[in-house]
């Protein structure tokens, strides 16, 4: 039989929406399911403040009444508006090995494209530059984790064939943790405070953290807003991530730099990986999930690392080494010894160049791929709504 295409339109449907990978990567070591609860949020119509200025349609693709794929596309207001590109973006998306199945998907995604008129369509990307972005395309042999897209290797290959290209790369790293401070970074750090009148918070609980938390994502909206892809977050999306990851910051891993005015300029994110425990929760916080990812926070030697910010009239000053000395401090001290850099842009030289002090090995990459429109655009299949 054909692919029947559905509409995600119900509560119901995007649940199954969500859910349809555990299918897909069932028994893959290497594949780690996503948070439910933080899936749901995101892509509910509800309950993502992004669709304040964000559009989404979600189909499901199924053969004989079995479901055999999925994929997300969004209509980003404010990326149009920065950025000048009238491109719509795809995401969510996994799929059989049938080039049925990615073709049906895509299709019905370029034909919404078509019909508002776009010039392109690019992906997997999100509503933010928080979400889930770019597709693996190297590292298959490499644990996953809970802030990146895993996804089968004959997934690039279905795309080309559709006729998307390489627009941009991020890379990865694995860092080894030493069982030591590096003395250079460590005496750069002593440096750097003084010269620039700097201190590190000394936050002992998680409620002295929380007044920061905003700060924290307005810096991280400004300086990294010449990234690729991202778009300007409002308070209330800051506020929903705020809401949705602070209950599981660790605060001696989440350092935070100040001025002589008290003034943030600087903070790290950094968390004991979840990834062995959202394999064995399947993603699930309920009833039992929550107590291996609370055990995961606890003892771990594996750490993953999230983000990283410096205020632009502090960069290039020795303050990348002011936090990557506490970072490692506190990995140090809860007994990590590998770390996973998480994706960093291929041409973003200055943090690339920081592993140098480190053992580390380049063990991942993802890409975001492109499809320019051409005047002989491909009919999509019509979806049925569900």
């Amino acid at each position: 039989m054909s692919i029947e295409l559905r509409e995600v339109t119900t509560d119901r449907a995007l649940k199954k929406f969500i859910r349809f990978p555990r299918k897909l990567y069932k028994g893959n070591k290497y594949w780690v399911p996503s948070l439910f609860f933080d899936e749901y949020n995101t892509l509910h119509w509800k309950k993502n403040p992004a669709f304040e200025k964000c559009e989404a349609k979600y189909w499901m693709a199924y053969r004989d009444g079995k479901a055999v794929g999925r994929v997300a596309a969004i209509l980003n207001h404010p990326f149009i508006e920065k950025w000048g590109d009238r491109y719509l973006r795809f995401g969510w998306i996994d799929f059989e090995d049938d080039p049925e199945v990615s073709s049906a998907l895509m299709g019905a995604v370029e034909g919404w494209a078509k019909a508002e008129k776009l010039t392109a369509v690019h992906g997997p990307l999100g509503f933010t530059d928080q979400d889930h972005e770019g597709m693996l395309v190297d590292g298959f042999e490499e644990l996953g984790t809970l802030a990146t897209i895993y996804n089968h290797p004959y997934y690039v290959t279905h795309l080309e064939a559709l006729g998307y290209a390489k627009d941009v790369d991020w890379v990865e790293y694995q860092i080894t943790v030493p069982k030591e401070p590096i003395e250079k970074i460590s005496r750069a750090a002593e440096i750097v405070k003084k010269r620039l009148d700097l201190r590190l918070l000394d936050i002992k609980k998680k409620k002295e953290l929380i007044p920061y938390a905003m700060e924290l994502f307005h810096i991280l909206d400004k300086e990294y807003s010449h990234l690729y892809g991202t778009v300007p977050m409002t308070e209330a999306q800051m506020k929903g991530y705020v809401d949705q990851y602070f209950g599981f910051v660790l605060v001696d891993m989440v350092p935070i730099v100040v001025n002589e005015a008290g003034e943030m300029v600087a903070f790290g994110v950094v968390m004991p990986s979840l990834s062995r425990a959202l394999q064995k929760s399947n993603g699930e916080i309920l009833p039992l999930g929550f107590v291996h990812l609370l055990k995961a926070l606890k003892k771990n030697d594996l750490a993953d690392m999230y983000l990283v910010a410096v205020k632009s009239e502090y960069q290039g000053k020795g303050v990348n080494a002011l936090l990557m000395d506490q970072i490692l401090r506190s990995m140090i001290a809860r007994g990590i010894t590998l770390a996973e850099s998480n994706p960093e842009l291929e041409t973003n030289v200055a943090v690339r160049s920081f592993w140098k002090y480190f053992e580390h090995r380049q063990h991942k990459r993802r890409r975001c791929v492109i499809k320019h429109f051409t005047p002989r655009f491909r009919e999509a299949v019509e979806p049925t709504k569900e």
